[in-house]
């Protein structure tokens, strides 16, 4: 089926820059819905980002309320890829970042993505 190779993880100063990567391996990646979810120890997964395909060539992008202005999604359908950038980062941003993905658009913004992948560890030191 689908397949998501997460990658860009890492440790980061408050304030400093990160770009995560997810590739998918999906013959349809054009039309899929891509989401970015993070959870912290203790804490419950969460949405941060989505961009869902509206037909044609147009996208729309989602961000949860604690990112905006910070956090850009952003995808390369060439290459099959969704992008995280993320800046001004806080320590609060620390946690696991997974990708998914799924056909329905509908499921933006909820945790109901058909697909995971495995998690990427991003920390943000004080």
């Amino acid at each position: 089926q689908v397949q998501l190779v997460e990658s860009g993880g890492g440790l980061v100063q408050a304030g400093g820059s990160l770009r995560l990567s997810c590739a998918a391996s999906v013959r349809t990646f054009s039309t899929y819905t891509m989401g970015w979810f993070r959870q912290a120890p203790g804490e419950e997964r969460e949405f941060v980002a989505a961009i869902s395909w509206s037909g044609g060539s147009t996208y729309y992008a989602h961000y949860a309320d604690s990112v905006k202005g910070r956090f850009t999604i952003s995808r390369d359908n060439a290459k099959n890829t969704v992008y995280l950038r993320m800046n001004s980062l806080k320590p609060e941003d620390t946690a696991v970042y997974y990708c998914a993905a799924d056909p329905d658009p509908s499921v933006v913004r909820t945790l109901d993505y058909d697909y995971w992948g495995q998690g990427t560890q991003v920390t943000v030191s004080s």
